[in-house]
């Protein structure tokens, strides 16, 4: 037991202590001791514990997947502290659901294990090649596979991708330790796995085929064609809101009675789609409410634009004007009615309704969720990392839209927002602390904007040859333009009544 500042008693999370936990936190009803591994899963942040690890735990309530547990693993150094902080709870972890109508807690058990954060990567490497691993699972950010944002094509002039095909023996990347371990399985006569994204990627299983296929051609182009032929790499969509945890997560577990170093909260709404693709078997995660279908890239065109896009059509706005959550967003007159104008009119007629759900009553659910008071998803987290997530997710609607012929007047406007916040300050003068892996190009690019802005249409990184759009690029000009000169309350006013 321990005692925090206000006295409350807390039970450490172990596995010595799931049967004292306090009434009403769902825990394990499986032996976690008779648990043995199946996956290995590269990115070990709240999304995959809230997702993922928890439709695997709630086969196991069942007895089901019992040979299916999950072994952690990182490739960047700071990856260790969680590592160490999940090894000292027994790899356990509270999910707290928030919901408009209150919380519920559960603990769930279906990771056993974490691999060493090691230079070189060997124990990663020997853990994936072992036969009883079967699926190899990654969360490594939209951004984390090598992709050249214009082209889509694997970028191949990367320091860590050069590094990799230089020395396959000690790689750097999560990739490069996946095309070893699976050389060894080859050599072993092991056979091979299914590489499975769970990231928010329009086709993400198609991405991590071509990072992975693309890297071993590099060094080993037999081994290359060994994969491409025999692993299976199926196609996903992944949806829950899942905040980052910090003090207030912290604190909530701690009024459960639970000392839990990394708990995590989420939505109560989750969504998981496949395509049923698997070379080497998989748990019956339909058992447990995930969709398997060859039509996943409906599904996840709907998703990615409206749910991810929504959320960039508002982050950039609520950054600017000091909104402290998505939340705070959506409660913001001008910011909520922004979202629904734009969502509505240029992204959702480009998406095709899909089973049991229409753009239109899709728009009514994602409204829905991000309203929820009790999910405290900071604006910043959903602004962070522009450079990715406006490629991903805001700039294929403007493309459609621009071949389609349909409205994209909006969809500059939010462009011209986030040109806007990566300027660094607010509209009430306070600095916006860097937010993005390039923040410093994106800023210098920003600064020259305000005077000229094609200079932010010109980063073809991102918007390729969208600068030779006049459609587009007069809609930006226009908006950018009075941001700076009206400030962004008015200009949104002046949008929302065109």
């Amino acid at each position: 037991m321990r005692k925090h500042s206000d006295e409350k008693p807390t039970m450490k999370l172990c596995d010595a202590t799931l049967g004292g936990l306090p009434d009403g936190v769902l825990t394990p009803s499986y032996d976690r001791s008779k648990l043995s591994p199946g996956f290995v899963h590269i990115g070990l942040g709240n999304f995959h514990r809230a997702h993922q690890a928890w439709y695997l735990h709630r086969l196991m309530q069942q007895g089901l997947a019992l040979d299916w547990a999950i072994v952690g693993a990182g490739v960047r150094p700071y990856d260790e502290d969680q590592r160490l902080k999940l090894a000292a709870q027994d790899y356990m972890t509270t999910l707290i659901e928030l919901s408009p109508e209150g919380r519920t807690a559960e603990v769930i058990g279906s990771m056993i294990d974490y691999v060493p954060i090691e230079p070189g990567n060997a124990q990663l490497i020997e853990q994936m090649a072992q036969p009883e691993i079967r699926i190899v699972s990654l969360t490594v950010t939209e951004g984390g596979y090598y992709i050249d944002p214009v082209t889509k094509e694997f970028d191949t002039t990367h320091p860590d991708i050069l590094f990799d095909a230089a020395n396959p023996e000690n790689p750097k990347t999560a990739f490069g330790a996946i095309v070893v371990a699976l050389r060894l399985r080859r050599d072993r006569e092991i056979g091979p796995f299914t590489g499975m994204s769970c990231d928010n990627l329009q086709g993400n299983g198609t991405i991590l085929r071509q990072t992975v296929v693309s890297l071993a051609r590099m060094s080993d182009p037999k081994l290359a064609g060994w994969i491409d032929t025999t692993c299976s790499f199926p196609n996903s969509m992944v949806d829950c809101i899942v905040p980052a945890t910090g003090t207030k997560e912290r604190e909530l577990v701690q009024a459960l009675g639970i000392d839990d170093a990394l708990p995590v909260t989420h939505e109560n709404f989750r969504q998981w789609v496949i395509e049923d693709d698997f070379c080497a078997g998989r748990p019956d995660w339909d058992k447990v409410g995930v969709t398997f279908t060859d039509n996943v890239h409906d599904f996840e065109a709907m998703k990615i634009r409206v749910l991810n896009g929504g959320h960039q059509v508002i982050a950039g706005a609520g950054e600017l004007l000091t909104l402290g959550t998505i939340a705070d967003c959506m409660e913001h007159e001008k910011v909520a009615a922004l979202f629904d104008k734009v969502v509505r009119e240029e992204i959702a007629p480009l998406v095709k309704p899909v089973l049991g759900m229409t753009p239109e009553a899709y728009i009514a659910l994602i409204k829905q969720r991000f309203s929820n008071p009790h999910i405290v998803d900071t604006t910043r987290r959903v602004a962070f990392d522009g450079s990715s997530r406006h490629p991903g997710f805001i700039i294929p609607s403007i493309r459609t839209g621009l071949a389609r012929d349909t409205p994209v007047d909006g969809l500059a406007f939010i462009s011209a927002v986030w040109a806007r916040m990566c300027e660094g300050k607010r509209e009430d003068g306070s600095r916006i602390e860097p937010n993005d892996p390039v923040w410093d190009d994106l800023q210098l690019a920003a600064k020259a904007a305000r005077r000229n802005p094609n200079v932010w249409l010109s980063q073809d990184q991102y918007y390729g040859d969208l600068s030779t759009q006049p459609r587009f690029v007069n809609a930006f000009d226009k908006w950018l333009k009075m941001i700076w000169a009206v400030g962004l309350e008015a200009a949104m006013e002046s949008y929302l009544e065109s």
